[in-house]
């Protein structure tokens, strides 16, 4: 089914070639080489990716570095643009080639060439329109190249900003984070007239609670208990088409949906005219972070801010999150407490993920991997390959800590061993020991 366009004023067409112009501008002038000279990899059109409502387009960008279970990057155009010209002219493809990510380019397949963030279909999981041909082309990427589910993010500029808005709100279950360049809270363009532009929140005219935002966003995808995605945003001061108002009215949004204070708790000045603020965790994958740009308009991303999107994502291998599920990377299922036991001596488990509390660990700065909010540490029974990993109450000994490795593997600090799934078991129950390392696919793990 295709969208129409034809209830597009000619002002709205104007207000979204305006959109484009400085992005495309801001994109010409990046600095590296683009994917299409530092690797041989090239850009690949997907068709019959599944349903599609919007209409769009699909291009793909898997890089000859990409591992054999990859993270997924979503980019997304802005209005006048394409898919093609966001892969050549932004700086993910040379960052996927650099880390190994596969990126997924939509293409807006419309006069203007802007995505639907406005439509009540775009703004209800798997509604309909833009936003659920998108979800679909994750889909498709996660089921035909192997690519790791948990590990899906989206970014985009402009349009592709309120779509990363839209994106994160609707489909918590498909993203882990997003980096919105120059865009609007989910929910703020919102039309019923059939028209795709809304000049009140354009123009920094809608204001809401912060509990307000958030209802919109948890509206969209009513009964979703799981955890919500983090959520990276960049604006400048002097923006003319999508006013600075609404970077406000997204910090207050996006701080409520993630449970955590409007208040900072970190804020830095990593260049004169840029001021950095995080929310709810001072290191580099926050909850929430805000970057704003004293002076400058319409015409984010500029030269370096994907290297920094991406290691808000954690792909650049920087550790990713410190609190959230341990991934086992041959199986993709999760790290477990069975039964939410509480109780001292519980043998771990995997199991297919969940975002219960049972599955929720952090790494502390004492090299402990918490569960339950602190209550219980992952602790080796043993020195021997063999020993049982269990949960216990933290007590600070060398059988509770725990090295996390670039190379993917958790090794005990007492004894060197290795985090492992017992016989290299894929399946819901295999227990998790200690053993010797040998770089099986059963002892890889991720956080986060």
């Amino acid at each position: 089914m295709s969208r129409k366009s034809t209830k597009r004023s000619v002002t709205d067409v104007l207000v979204a070639l305006l959109m484009a112009i400085s992005p495309l501008i801001a994109a010409l002038v990046l600095t590296g080489a683009s994917a299409t000279t530092a690797s041989a990899a090239s850009l690949t059109e997907v068709t019959n990716f599944g349903s599609n409502p919007g209409n769009l387009r699909m291009y793909v960008y898997r890089p000859d570095s990409a591992p054999a279970r990859p993270a997924v990057l979503v980019a997304v155009h802005y209005c006048t643009g394409s898919g093609p010209a966001f892969h050549t002219n932004t700086e993910f493809a040379r960052l996927a080639d650099q880390y190994g990510f596969i990126v997924v380019y939509p293409d807006a397949n419309v006069s203007g060439q802007c995505f639907d963030v406005s439509s009540p279909q775009a703004l209800k999981h798997d509604g309909g329109s833009d936003p659920t041909s998108i979800a679909q082309m994750v889909r498709y990427t996660v089921q035909s190249m192997n690519a790791d589910a948990g590990r899906v993010y989206v970014t985009g500029a402009s349009s592709g900003a309120m779509t990363t808005n839209v994106l994160l709100g609707a489909y918590p279950d498909v993203f882990k984070a997003g980096a919105a360049f120059s865009g609007v809270p989910f929910g703020c363009f919102a039309t019923t007239n059939g028209s795709g532009w809304n000049s009140d929140c354009a123009t920094g005219k809608i204001s809401k609670t912060p509990q307000e935002w958030g209802d919109l966003v948890r509206n969209a995808y009513p009964g979703y208990a799981g955890p919500r995605p983090r959520m990276q945003l960049w604006h400048g001061t002097e923006d003319d088409v999508l006013y600075y108002a609404n970077f406000g009215e997204s910090i207050k949004q996006w701080t409520n949906v993630l449970g955590v204070s409007q208040t900072p708790v970190f804020t830095d000045s990593p260049q004169s005219n840029w001021t950095r603020t995080r929310y709810g965790s001072t290191g580099t994958q926050a909850p929430v972070e805000a970057n704003s740009f004293q002076g400058v308009g319409h015409s984010l991303p500029a030269s370096g801010m994907a290297a920094r999107a991406i290691t808000f994502f954690g792909l650049d291998g920087s550790g990713g999150t410190t609190t959230g599920p341990v991934h086992a990377t041959g199986s993709g299922k999760c790290l477990d407490v069975p039964g939410f036991s509480q109780s001292n001596g519980t043998q771990t488990q995997i199991w297919d993920c969940s975002g219960g509390t049972n599955q929720t660990w952090t790494s502390t700065s004492a090299k402990q991997l918490t569960v339950y909010g602190g209550a219980k540490c992952l602790d080796a029974t043993g020195t021997t390959a063999g020993a049982k990993v269990v949960t216990w109450d933290c007590n600070g000994g060398t059988s509770q800590q725990w090295n996390r490795n670039s190379n993917g593997t958790v090794t005990s600090v007492r004894s060197g061993l290795c985090l492992d799934v017992t016989g290299a078991s894929t399946a819901n129950g295999a227990l998790v020991e200690l053993w010797d390392c040998n770089g099986g696919s059963n002892q890889q793990w991720r956080l986060g």
